[in-house]
């Protein structure tokens, strides 16, 4: 099987940082796109960043100058670091990926358990 597993989540006051990991496990034959969405109670999740394999990456207007996406394909592992966080940035970070699996062949996408962020006032 194929995990996803999301780290660094925790408490922060506005104007903190936190950096969020996800390690990718499993019968990996090689990762696609990795991508971060985040939910809040009552709220759709939406997608915050998205990394391709090439490291070509993309944001959401609301992170854009404040999160930077980044991944090491060699420890198959994502990162997000969030900067200059906000009170609206409280959600449940999810970590998503395409992954190629060994001997079954094919890309399937993936989900982590996702991550709690809260950023108090």
């Amino acid at each position: 099987q194929v995990q996803l597993v999301e780290s660094g989540g925790g408490l922060v006051q506005a104007g903190g940082s936190l950096r969020l990991s996800c390690v990718a496990s499993g019968r990996i034959f090689s990762i696609n796109e990795m991508g971060w969405y985040r939910q809040a109670p009552g709220k759709q999740r939406e997608l915050v960043a998205r990394i391709t394999s090439g490291g070509s990456t993309n944001y959401a207007d609301s992170v854009k100058g404040r999160f930077t996406i980044s991944r090491d394909n060699a420890k198959k592992t994502g990162y997000l670091q969030m900067n200059s966080l906000k009170p609206e940035d409280t959600a449940v970070y999810y970590c998503n990926a395409v992954i190629k699996i060994k001997v079954i062949g094919g890309a399937s996408e993936y989900w982590g358990q996702g991550t709690q962020v809260t950023v108090s006032s």
